[in-house]
This record gives C-alpha cells, sequence and structure tokens, in this order.
C-alpha cells in the first residue's frame, strides 16, 4: 500500500524576509522612501518661505486713504484686510462713540473706544459716511482718557473686519456692546458706514489718542503662496509610501509561491515507500 507523502512545512515569513535578496531590496526600498520623504519636506520649506515673503510684502504696502480701497456701499473685500490705510475727517458727535466689553490689555480687563470718524471725502459729496476707529484701550468707561475727541484729524492704522459673536442685542442696552459689529453699529448712528474698522496706530494732525493704550492692529492675512509645492511635497510622501509597499507585495508574492530562490536547503524531494 502506497503511502501518501506529507508536504514540507509551510516556511515561516521571517525566513523569507531574512534571505539576501529581500533584505538587500528593503534596505534599497527604504533609502529611496527616505529620500523622497526629504524632498517632500523640502517642497513644504519651499512653501512656508514663499507664503512667508508674500505675507511680509503685503504688510510693507505704505498705507492708503481707506476710501482708495473699497467704497462705502460695498462689503469690505479680504484682500483689504489687515491692509494699512489713512483717515481724515471730523470726529462725530461724542453720543456716537461706543465702547467694547472684555478686552484684555497687559493682563488686565477693558473696554475698547470707539469713535466714528466723519471722512472728508464723504462730505464733499454731499452724503455723509464714517469709518468706525478702534482708539485705544481703557480700564473702565469713566476713564478721562475715553473722553470722546472733537474736530479734525488725520490718523493712520490697520483696516480690521466685524467679529463673528453677535452683539444685536446689546444697542438697546446702552453704548458698551459685547462685540466689534458693524451689522450692529450701522443701527446705532445716523450717516453710513464703512464694512471696516480702522484700528489706529498714530495721529499725524489733530487728537484722538492722547491718554489710550494703543490696541495692536491686526495682523496681516496669511497669504498662501505656492501651493503647488505642498502638492509636490504629498506627491513624493505617496511615492516613498508606495516604494516600501511595492517592496511588501513582492515579498509575499515570492514567498507565497514557494519561490525556489527561497526553499530551505535540506528540502527533498517528496518520496514515498511501497508496503506488501
Amino acid at each position: 500500500m502506497a503511502s501518501t507523502p506529507e508536504p514540507p512545512p509551510a516556511r515561516p515569513l521571517w525566513r523569507t524576509i531574512l534571505t539576501p535578496r529581500w533584505t538587500g531590496l528593503l534596505v534599497l526600498a527604504l533609502a529611496i522612501a527616505a529620500v523622497m520623504s526629504v524632498l517632500g519636506v523640502w517642497q513644504l520649506e519651499v512653501y512656508r518661505s514663499k507664503t512667508a515673503a508674500a505675507t511680509a510684502e503685503r504688510a510693507s504696502i505704505a498705507p492708503v486713504p481707506v476710501e482708495s480701497l473699497f467704497s462705502i456701499e460695498s462689503g469690505l473685500p479680504a484682500a483689504a484686510v489687515a491692509r494699512r490705510v489713512t483717515a481724515t475727517g471730523t470726529w462725530a458727535p461724542a453720543a456716537d462713540q461706543i465702547f467694547i466689553s472684555d478686552r484684555a490689555h497687559e493682563g488686565r480687563k477693558g473696554f475698547w473706544v470707539v469713535s466714528p470718524l466723519l471722512l472728508d471725502s464723504s462730505v464733499r459729496s454731499g452724503t455723509p459716511g464714517a469709518v468706525m476707529v478702534v482708539r485705544g484701550w481703557v480700564p473702565s468707561v469713566d476713564d478721562p482718557a475715553a473722553k470722546a475727541p472733537a474736530g479734525r484729524v488725520s490718523l493712520t492704522g490697520g483696516i480690521t473686519a466685524s467679529e463673528a459673536q453677535d452683539s444685536s442685542g446689546d444697542a438697546g442696552k446702552g453704548r458698551v456692546l459685547q462685540s466689534l459689529r458693524i451689522p450692529t453699529i450701522v443701527h446705532m448712528v445716523d450717516y453710513r458706514i464703512y464694512d471696516a474698522f480702522v484700528v489706529a496706530t498714530s495721529v499725524e494732525q489733530g487728537a484722538g489718542l492722547n491718554g489710550l493704550a494703543l490696541v495692536p492692529p491686526p495682523p496681516p492675512p496669511t497669504d498662501h503662496a505656492g501651493l503647488r509645492n505642498v502638492a509636490y511635497g504629498f506627491q513624493w510622501w505617496l511615492f516613498a509610501a508606495f516604494t516600501v509597499w511595492m517592496w511588501g507585495r513582492m515579498m509575499l508574492d515570492a514567498h507565497r509561491a514557494g519561490d525556489p530562490d527561497h526553499q530551505p536547503e535540506d528540502d527533498a524531494a517528496p518520496s514515498g515507500t511501497v508496503s506488501a
């Protein structure tokens, strides 16, 4: 009676990996993947460098009249945010001044003082319009420095947009609001106002900042230049991952197929015996 030969024991995966052929290919794959990963990081550094340069260039633009950036009839364009501007006109009546609560300065809570400035250009056009100026910070609304200014003024500052928090419910409670929002303030004055705030940094002529702690102007938004370099960076990382994956796929295929190069040296051809 002939006996059925038993198949040789399955070769452990680790023995296939540790053969000179597949160990060498793994080292090569890891080296290639490492180079590709470095190239991906380099592309991101190029992106950061281009972005920083573009943002710095935007911040260095000389101030221009606020009226030249956008009209009082239109909304604030994204390109105007954080731009340095000049504004010349006459301070609006003291009754139109407002305060923004819960503002920190050097570790203390206080208020921003916001006063409307009636622009000369709008007065000349016959349709008075104003821009809201963040004049500075005070510890309390009764601080002498918070007194509304009067007369003509020429100042420089940075453009900032309305805050997200809704403060419409504060408008009927007085002149203290919780957030800096044009949609709320527009109902508190009798003239048109620009859809933006000017955070004052200096006064060239007239009064307006005496005794107030200046509010830091808004930082320029990041100018995302060189986004193509980010795509290149991710491509290099995908190539690196694919290289390692390809090595693993090829090694597993060879292991499952029983590649002769990986058979144990003492493997012998199966034989059978015949018993009477």
